[in-house]
């Protein structure tokens, strides 16, 4: 490990830090970044000051979806244990932002920048029982520091791509190096156990125990049940189509084909979701729209007059749309792949979505059970949204295999707990 240590250290951290300063000149969201980094280690130490609890588990996502991952065990661990404190870190600034009031994390923060000084620092200030790393985001520094320090470093819903570039023959050195300093990795599948197991480590240990996704789908699931968004004089007697985190790709295939679905589907009532409701995006959406159809916004939802197109402009409410959908189209798969299609699927929602989908494991699985439909071009659009609205039989099948696929994919929370729990064993529940 030593020689990849001086490596990384002496190449990759400087290099690092020159890309992140200079894209911070040109980009928004990197500059926010490095803005949110300012005192940052002044802001951890006053906030590890007011801990008083016995143990602390550091959990660290890149951005708001990994985090999400992270929450099942966050929840469970805050009401079995009074004495366990939460340290949450992010890389992205849409993760912080976003993240930064969740109640059941005493410290919420960005990760400094990864070099050996930082990391030293950061380690000693919060000085973890156990660290989570969820998913991928994995800073070389941190993870040597915490070895050093013989604290167990675990990551949670890991995966791996069979040809994943981290199994290069040069590259593979380096990451077998930097795997055999954790505790755990903890797979969300045996291909992904397999192609971990594929480095040689010596110190880990790798079990495949499944995505906790499954198990915050579920638990968001069950809060947005308890969430009144539409009143009933909107929704009875529709047949509603929700369109989710929607970009312009995608719009330019769903929008010629909602269009001439309406002629025929008179009881048909579509609400898009966009991915980013800047106010550029929605206007030219209301454009679009406002030439072929009537629409109205959903923050103007108390004026409903029979509009056939509901725009959201507010963000955080997708979820507790998607019960009342009937079928739901999945946006991303046009772009650069495919958001999340378990959130709809919990639903008992036939989901729809594009050829870029490739990036989620669950949207291949679910068009493989036929719970899900996979569109190529406005005529496969067409035929199948034509056959899923005419067709309640095989509506109501295809959402009953989409939920079913979610509820018997739970549990990875309870499987993850008999790993971390040892490290708290002296805790009292």
């Amino acid at each position: 490990m030593t020689i990849w240590k001086f490596i990384y250290n002496m190449f990759f951290v400087p290099l690092m830090w020159c890309i992140f300063h200079l894209g911070g000149m040109i980009n928004g969201k990197i500059k926010r970044g490095i803005h949110g980094r300012t005192d940052l280690f002044d802001t951890l130490q006053r906030g590890a000051a007011l801990l008083r609890g016995t143990h602390r588990v550091w959990f660290h996502a890149s951005s708001m979806g990994e985090f999400e991952q992270a929450k099942p065990i966050i929840s469970v661990l805050k009401k079995k244990y009074q004495h366990v404190d939460i340290i949450a870190t992010f890389f992205s600034p849409s993760g912080y932002d976003h993240s930064r009031n969740y109640k059941l994390a005493d410290i919420i923060s960005y990760i400094p920048f990864d070099s050996a000084a930082n990391a030293e620092r950061f380690i000693e200030i919060i000085r973890p029982t156990v660290a989570v790393m969820v998913r991928y985001d994995i800073w070389p520094n941190m993870v040597w520091v915490l070895q050093e320090k013989k604290i167990p470093v675990m990551i949670a819903n890991a995966t791996m791509e069979e040809k994943s570039a981290r199994l290069l023959p040069l590259i593979k050195s380096f990451h077998t190096s930097l795997y055999n300093s954790f505790s755990h990795i903890l797979t969300v599948s045996e291909r992904d156990k397999k192609a971990f197991q594929r480095f040689g480590t010596t110190h880990p240990v790798i079990e495949a125990i499944g995505d906790t996704r499954f198990d915050q789908v579920l638990m968001r699931s069950n809060e947005a049940a308890t969430k009144v968004l539409l009143p009933q004089h909107i929704t009875n007697g529709k047949k509603i189509f929700i369109v989710g985190q929607s970009w312009e790709e995608d719009e330019e295939v769903i929008l010629p084909v909602l269009f001439k679905l309406q002629k025929i589907e008179h009881d048909l009532l579509t609400i898009i979701v966009p991915h980013e409701p800047t106010i550029d995006h929605l206007e030219t959406l209301e454009y679009q729209l406002e030439t072929h159809t009537s629409c109205i916004r959903f923050s103007l939802i108390n004026n409903y007059n029979q509009e056939k197109v509901i725009l959201v402009d507010s963000i955080g409410i997708l979820v507790a749309l998607y019960k009342y959908a009937s079928l739901v189209y999945v946006g991303g798969s046009f772009q650069q792949g495919v958001h999340n299609v378990l959130e709809p699927a919990i639903f008992s929602n036939p989901v729809l979505f594009g050829p870029k989908h490739t990036n989620s494991q669950e949207a291949v699985e679910l068009a493989k059970r036929r719970g899900a439909f996979i569109i190529d071009n406005e005529r496969d659009l067409y035929r199948i949204l034509r056959s899923l609205l005419d067709n309640y039989e095989e509506r109501m099948f295809a959402g009953a295999i989409a939920e079913d696929f979610v509820r018997k994919n739970c549990g990875a929370t309870v499987r993850f707990l008999t790993y971390i729990e040892p490290f708290l064993s002296n805790v009292t529940p």
